[in-house]
């Protein structure tokens, strides 16, 4: 049987960063000059007035203290609260390819293997700035890795299901080694407006490479015992954002084309279908929680995080266990759990277990269970 390892993992960090304070005073510019705009109709009662955000109740919702983001011009001007991101020539290495390729040097560094040795690319985020050539062939060229190359998107689980993927792929006989990519380029889909998620987002890349145990040749592999993944169809996580957009001009540039969600519903909905998931996996692998060393959880939510942390290892847990990097990072959508597999999975000796998991829009939820080999 084949066996199947993640053998190194990389981390790209963008140059700028976005405190809660400055996103703070940029929305509440915002507040006043909104309100101001339509006091007559505010006055009547017919337009409900829009209310400041606090650096405090971001940091109560969320565990948010700031994000990085590729290009900070514009999200601060009150006046725009959108990244200004100019069209780049076709014939140059676009943003998401840029991101991408330095997490994959860094993930292929600590594997100690070439691009060349690559034989299969799989870009996995939650939006790709284009429909088509895909990211992942243009990384294919720039890199120069052989065999073929896809992009996929399942939104916050597109980094496991991309592993599972590969894994699939690999024992299939279709690659021997593959690099999963993920350049989350978030930014330009968060409402800067909506005081409920204009803190929620921050853009990264990150990239793991996984090849067959056999191939690998360094110290840092994960052998990956159980993989299992769900879908479960929901409205409330989405964005309507898409090609026939434009096709519609009235409604083109509405605030449904951005992210949006109905937070209490996802709570509420979301979580039982986590614990439900798991818990099957863990019967069917005959594994209890508390033989894990570490949980890499999504990133969206520390509140959410907690409550996973609680359900499955009870309230004495310390800190490390299921390490949390949304407070620097923000929401990196697919690549929070990759983040925090990146910076706490050192320490591991072999035989130690370890969890990555995923959960957000779609419904969807994605769980591997890892070894270190």
């Amino acid at each position: 049987m084949i066996k199947v390892v993640i053998s190194g993992s990389g981390l790209f960090v963008p140059p700028y960063s976005v405190s809660n304070q400055e996103l703070v005073e940029s929305y509440n510019s915002y507040v006043d000059k909104h309100n101001q705009q339509y006091a007559a109709l505010i006055d009547s009662g017919e337009k409900a007035p829009l209310v400041y955000s606090t650096s405090e109740f971001i940091e109560k919702a969320s565990g948010i203290k700031s994000r990085y983001v590729m290009v900070k011009e514009g999200i601060l001007d009150p006046n725009i609260m959108m990244p200004l991101i100019a069209d780049q020539p076709s014939e140059e290495l676009s943003l998401q390819a840029s991101m991408g390729i330095a997490a994959a040097k860094d993930a292929l560094a600590q594997a100690q293997v070439n691009a060349q040795d690559i034989d299969l690319v799989i870009v996995a985020c939650a939006y790709t700035q284009r429909a088509y050539p895909a990211i992942a062939i243009e990384i294919q060229q720039a890199l120069g890795t052989k065999g073929f190359a896809y992009d996929m998107l399942v939104a916050c689980s597109s980094a496991t299901f991309a592993i599972v993927s590969a894994m699939n792929a690999i024992k299939g006989g279709s690659a021997n080694r593959v690099l999963v990519i993920n350049p989350e380029l978030t930014s330009p889909q968060s409402n800067f407006k909506d005081r409920d998620s204009h803190f929620i987002f921050g853009d990264v890349a990150t990239a793991v490479v996984v090849e067959r145990q056999d191939l690998a040749q360094t110290e840092h592999a994960f052998n990956i015992l159980s993989t299992s993944c769900m879908t479960d169809y929901s409205n409330n996580i989405r964005s309507n954002f898409g090609f026939v957009n434009r096709c519609d001009p009235e409604n083109s540039a509405t605030a449904d084309k951005l992210f949006h969600q109905q937070g209490r519903k996802v709570f509420k909905e979301l979580l039982p279908m986590i614990y439900q998931h798991l818990d099957k996996q863990f019967s069917d692998e005959q594994i209890k929680p508390e033989e894990f060393k570490r949980l890499w959880l999504h990133q969206a939510n520390i509140n959410m995080n907690m409550f996973v942390v609680k359900k499955l290892l009870g309230d004495d847990v310390e800190p490390l266990v299921a390490p949390i990097v949304l407070d620097e990072f923000a929401n990196t959508a697919s690549a929070g759990s990759v983040i925090a597999f990146n910076k706490y999975s050192d320490d591991f000796k072999t035989g130690d277990l370890g969890l990555l998991c995923s959960f957000g829009a779609g419904y969807s939820i994605g769980s591997i269970v890892l070894e270190k080999c």
